[in-house]
């Protein structure tokens, strides 16, 4: 089936649907930043959304459908798989509508954004709950850390792609070792803090809500054993172009803490959380920068480049508040 490839996504997708009579409706929605293509199908007695991705996949080793089954099995809100088709690189999925969290959170009142983001905190909460049963079931998740070798290659990333693909920049070699020496030193740091399952990409655009205005998880196939503060930091500070209130953001570290004890989980004092939530929020802006340095150059999507400035004065103001990394405030604050 391989030789099937050589079609298109759109065709495969028609070649798999003819294939079970079902009806050629096809509806093209465009994921952000992508490498699978996803459509809009009748199936059945409802509608699916199909994800096409770019190759076959061994179902026993595919991250997305460990990570769903994972999911499904704590009770949490992600999409329940339909049907698939490996060779063909199709899956079938429940469709949750077109409600994004976060163009909901633009139109908005006050009262009912932070109910919104609260039920969103209360999801990694959960997700955090389920790292025993991640280990139990011996999920791919559960072999996946943000170790230091990854949390490094992330922030490797951001050097490339924002000092030289985006900036058009060749770093000093001797500016380029004294970072170096900065991602390290925080990467240990970060990486023995890595005790809990993430979803990895927890952000406005990857939450859902369906007819029932219940909260859905889409997106969780990077799931993976991280920091406490990490869904956390990529909720309040991925995509924004206006940094938050300090009084703001305390208010929803509180609240989290609070949701993770009321669910049973360890209770954690709030300036030890203060501290990693700040140290992450370091990596975690560095490595979304790096992101949208590389998608708006060589993805022809610009409209990232709005967040790289903002998300830039975010780090460096954590930072001086952590009077660390003097290196990367240097390098920021020239570029800002």
């Amino acid at each position: 089936m391989k030789q099937a490839f050589h079609l298109s996504a759109i065709e495969r997708l028609e070649f798999f649907l003819s294939d079970r009579a079902e009806s050629n409706k096809i509806e093209l929605l465009t994921p952000d930043a992508s490498t699978r293509d996803y459509f809009r199908i009748k199936w059945k007695d409802t509608t699916a959304i199909a994800c096409i991705y770019p190759e076959p996949f061994n179902p026993l080793e595919h991250s997305y459908l460990d990570a769903t089954a994972l999911f499904l099995a704590c009770g949490l809100p992600v999409a329940k798989i339909y049907e698939l088709d490996s060779q063909l690189g199709i899956i079938v999925l429940e469709d949750f509508g077109d409600n994004v969290l976060r163009d909901v959170l633009i139109k908005a009142g006050s009262q009912e954004k932070e109910r919104l983001i609260h039920e969103a905190i209360t999801l990694i909460a959960e997700i955090q709950a389920a790292t025993p049963k991640a280990f139990e079931l011996k999920s791919i998740a559960s072999r996946l850390k943000f170790d230091e070798e990854k949390l490094l290659w992330e922030l490797n990333f951001f050097k490339t792609h924002y000092f030289e693909t985006f900036r058009k920049e060749k770093q000093q070699r001797k500016t380029s070792s004294f970072l170096d020496e900065e991602f390290l030193e925080l990467s240990l740091d970060l990486a023995f803090r890595a005790k809990v399952l993430c979803h990895r990409d927890f952000h406005t655009a990857n939450i859902m809500i369906d007819k029932e205005n219940r909260l859905r998880i889409i997106d969780h196939q990077d799931a993976r054993i991280g920091a406490t503060s990490y869904d956390l930091v990529s909720l309040v500070l991925d995509r924004i172009v206006e940094p938050p209130a300090p009084e703001w953001l305390n208010d929803k570290k509180r609240f989290f803490l609070a949701e993770r004890e009321r669910i049973g989980l360890e209770k954690i004092d709030f300036e030890d959380f203060n501290y990693e939530f700040d140290l992450m929020t370091v990596q975690r802006c560095l490595k979304a920068i790096g992101t949208f340095s590389f998608q708006s150059v060589n993805r022809g999507k610009i409209h990232f480049i709005q967040y790289i400035e903002p998300m830039s004065r975010i780090v460096l103001e954590t930072c001086k508040r952590l009077q660390r990394f003097p290196n990367l405030q240097k390098l920021i604050e020239e570029r800002i």
